[in-house]
């Protein structure tokens, strides 16, 4: 059966979104230092971000961000993940940008 696209933005959605607000570090490339960010919400296949520099969308980024316990249900697990930027647009807390980003990848993180 075809996907429709309707179906197709049903599935974007699937996974269970967290409205968090973790610090996360995030570069957009690999020679580019470290921007220091916030989680606006965190899912499986995504998350969204509050930032001060912009960026474009289709920009390949990485970032890394440590899950707490009430998501994990085990311990704190520091995960680095790389992925896309889908969108941006102008956000807040304090007029920072919102950025949402896709996951394509994901490593699990020993804890320093």
């Amino acid at each position: 059966m075809a996907e429709t696209q309707h179906d197709h933005d049903n599935n974007k959605r699937a996974t269970r979104r967290f409205a968090l607000r973790l610090p996360v570090s995030v570069r957009y490339a690999e020679n580019e230092p470290e921007h220091s960010a916030q989680t606006r919400d965190v899912s499986a296949r995504g998350i969204c971000f509050y930032v001060d520099s912009a960026i474009q969308a289709g920009s390949a980024i990485d970032f890394t961000l440590t899950l707490p316990p009430e998501i994990t249900l085990t311990e704190s697990i520091r995960v680095r993940c790389k992925g896309h930027v889908v969108r941006v647009e102008g956000g807040s807390p304090a007029s920072k940008l919102a950025v949402a980003a896709v996951i394509e990848e994901y490593e699990f993180l020993a804890e320093p």
